[in-house]
């Protein structure tokens, strides 16, 4: 089969070229392009005018052809990946910990469980949303105080069972209470994990004291700042984006809290497609873990 040179080579010299300079980030061509001073900062991010500025051979071309170029090139606005860490200097041997805990619970799921335990608090108030409207949607608030209300809860790694405790706070009475009940819940099993963040309340002496009163309780402490490593975030989210945000219950606070409530009921017995929905079913770290246990 004969190699295709010539101009298809050329185009996709020029396209590498493009790709290549796009990912080093805008220059002192930019900082001309678009800087009210000679002093001015190059600009932090591409636009359409200080590409056109930066790439020689885009000098004559106007705002609509220099988009063209790019779309043909496979080049378009797209939204960043946030890359995070954690600055916990343990994370390997927590992550190591965490990925022990699943592999005993995916190996023994009549004797072990693993849940992921966290926080998560809302409001009376809506927070705004994007919606579907012919005008711009508002998040009504009505002319009553705003209140708080604070819901703990656990997810099995396995069975996507939920289990939770809500109150005005959460405190180290209502942890050490949510204790008592995942040891009630889980009394069947020889060992439950349970997974969660280094919150102070969850190393407060009194919290400790009362999980030592449950033996089959084993905490795995997860590393500082890394919650993409417990997959109960995202139900949070969840109930976030479908139960609470542009909400219409500002001033029916009593059925607000009763959906939130509904929203995590519907998990009393599990939920596969719970699991597939916060990474615990797929080809994620996490699931990847429990899936070659």
């Amino acid at each position: 089969m004969a190699i295709i040179g010539g101009r298809f080579d050329e185009v996709h010299a020029l396209q590498a070229e493009l790709t290549q300079r796009l990912q080093a980030g805008p220059g002192e061509a930019a900082q001309q392009a678009v800087g009210v001073t000679p002093t001015a900062p190059p600009p932090s991010r591409w636009h359409l005018v200080t590409i056109r500025a930066t790439v020689e051979w885009l000098h004559d071309y106007s705002l609509s052809g220099v988009w063209s170029v790019l779309q043909r090139c496979g080049l378009k606005l797209r939204s960043a990946a946030v890359q995070h860490y954690s600055p916990d200097p343990d994370y390997q041997l927590k992550v190591f910990r965490l990925k022990k805990a699943l592999r005993e619970a995916a190996r023994n799921p009549h004797t072990v469980a693993a849940l992921f335990l966290d926080e998560f608090g809302y409001t009376r108030w809506p927070e705004p949303a994007p919606e579907w409207s012919g005008v711009t949607p508002i998040a009504y608030r009505s002319q009553t105080n705003n209140q708080q209300w604070r819901t703990i809860g656990a997810l099995n790694a396995l069975t996507g069972k939920v289990s939770y405790l809500d109150a005005y706070i959460i405190g180290r009475a209502k942890v050490s209470e949510f204790y008592s009940q995942l040891d009630q819940t889980y009394r069947r099993y020889d060992t439950v994990h349970v997974i969660q963040d280094n919150w102070s309340i969850h190393h407060h002496p009194e919290v400790l004291q009362a999980l030592a009163r449950y033996p089959r309780l084993h905490p795995i402490w997860l590393p500082t700042y890394a919650p993409w490593l417990n997959p109960i975030e995202k139900l949070w989210r969840w109930v976030r984006q479908d139960i609470l945000k542009l909400h219409r219950l500002a001033g029916e606070w009593d059925e607000l809290r009763h959906r939130v409530r509904a929203s995590l009921d519907q998990f009393t017995h599990g939920s596969t497609d719970l699991l597939r929905y916060v990474g615990l079913l797929g080809d994620g770290l996490l699931a990847k873990t429990i899936r070659l246990a």
